[in-house]
């Protein structure tokens, strides 16, 4: 984990608009129609190079593959591991069942239509050993020379994917979930041995909350947190603290989240993870206000703290301004040395999603470090 002593670094949650061709690709692929496999993986490849390259320029400090490979950020675990072979999963999410119009404008987004979410339904298993091998060999290649201060790649969290597949398999949840996180940790090991930052997603954490377990008390939802963090923990039981961090959200979708759980309510529970980094939403409307928490509250000991300083749902392009203004806030309470800046959410978690023009995404990455160069000569 880099931690900076002279400036704030930047960073991003891991999606970005894959090429428009590329989606295509992906699409058919979902969607069973044949695909030639060999120019798959080359047009991949190629995108790698062009994320890296465009998210140098835009000045992101720390970069990844914007997920060029993955449908989405969740479901590809289903084309690596056994045991997902059953019927098709559905969600409810608790503030959309309110308002049942932007629930249709949600869910008619192409990139959920195409997504696959098949229940498990056998034995969960490695199934396929060579595609994180070649995630981490395309980004280290493609950032050769590139510039970057550090790379990342991201992985689904046994919670997450226990949220997004469903258990028709396993005698309990609990069992269930330890055995997507002694199968997850094959790629989690393969992305630390390679030398790269680990970034485990995990929507779980907050968004199921308002989605997995609606029908359970706060207290009962905090005693299923600490059963998704110990299995976090022990996928993760061989990667130091430094080379890990976490991302966890409300739901990246534009829907009015008036169920998240408050932040405050989490938040000793979510320090319990191992990762020394936490990514959050810190910009947009219904969490921007949460820094305030740290004038009363101690930040998780130990932990780097990146908030989210530019929103990923919104075409307007932050102000760098604002943007140092939103990383002062949270450097005065914490501790310049335990901030880094970031984005709330991807801006592509599903392929073919995204609620940002792919030009306006680049502008709002380079107003983040700009706002980071503001700030920087600020507090340092």
């Amino acid at each position: 984990m880099l931690r900076s002593t002279d400036r704030f670094l930047t960073t991003h949650t891991g999606s970005l608009p894959r090429p428009d061709d590329l989606v295509q690709m992906m699409f058919a692929k979902e969607e069973g129609v044949p695909v030639d496999r060999e120019a798959l993986d080359a047009r991949v490849r190629e995108a790698v190079t062009e994320m890296v390259e465009r998210q140098s320029r835009a000045g992101v400090d720390i970069v990844n593959d914007g997920e060029m490979s993955k449908p989405s950020y969740a479901t590809y675990v289903k084309d690596r591991l056994s045991g997902f072979g059953g019927t098709g999963n559905s969600f409810v999410f608790q503030d959309l069942v309110d308002f049942p119009r932007t629930a249709e404008r949600v869910f008619a987004n192409p990139g959920r239509k195409v997504r696959r979410t098949p229940a498990c339904n056998g034995p969960i298993e490695v199934m396929d050993e060579v595609s994180a091998k070649v995630d981490v060999a395309n980004l280290n290649a493609s950032a050769q020379g590139a510039g970057v201060a550090g790379l990342f790649s991201s992985a689904a969290s046994p919670g997450v994917i226990s949220l997004f597949f469903r258990n028709e398999y396993y005698k309990t949840h609990e069992e269930y979930l330890f055995a997507i996180a002694e199968a997850m940790r094959f790629e989690y090991e393969t992305i630390a041995e390679a030398g790269l930052t680990l970034q485990l997603d995990c929507p779980d954490l907050a968004m199921g909350r308002h989605v997995q377990y609606a029908d359970l008390s706060l207290e009962a939802f905090r005693g299923r947190m600490r059963l998704h963090i110990e299995a976090l923990n022990h996928a993760v039981r061989n990667i130091p603290a430094e080379r890990l961090r976490l991302h966890m959200c409300w739901g990246n979708y534009p829907g009015p989240h008036h169920c998240d759980v408050p932040f405050a309510d989490i938040i000793d529970v979510l320090s319990l993870a191992k990762p020394a980094a936490i990514l959050f939403e810190a910009a947009n409307p219904r969490h921007a206000h949460e820094w305030e928490m740290f004038e009363t509250m101690r930040p998780p000991e130990g932990k780097v703290l990146v908030p989210g300083v530019i929103e990923c749902q919104s075409n307007y392009i932050e102000h760098p301004e604002l943007v140092a203004q939103r990383i002062g806030r949270y450097a005065r309470l914490v501790g310049r040395e335990n901030v880094m800046a970031g984005v709330d959410c991807g801006f592509s978690i599903h392929v073919g999603q995204g609620g940002v023009d792919p030009d306006v995404v680049w502008a709002k990455l380079a107003a983040l470090a700009e706002g980071a160069r503001i700030a920087s000569d600020r507090f340092w």
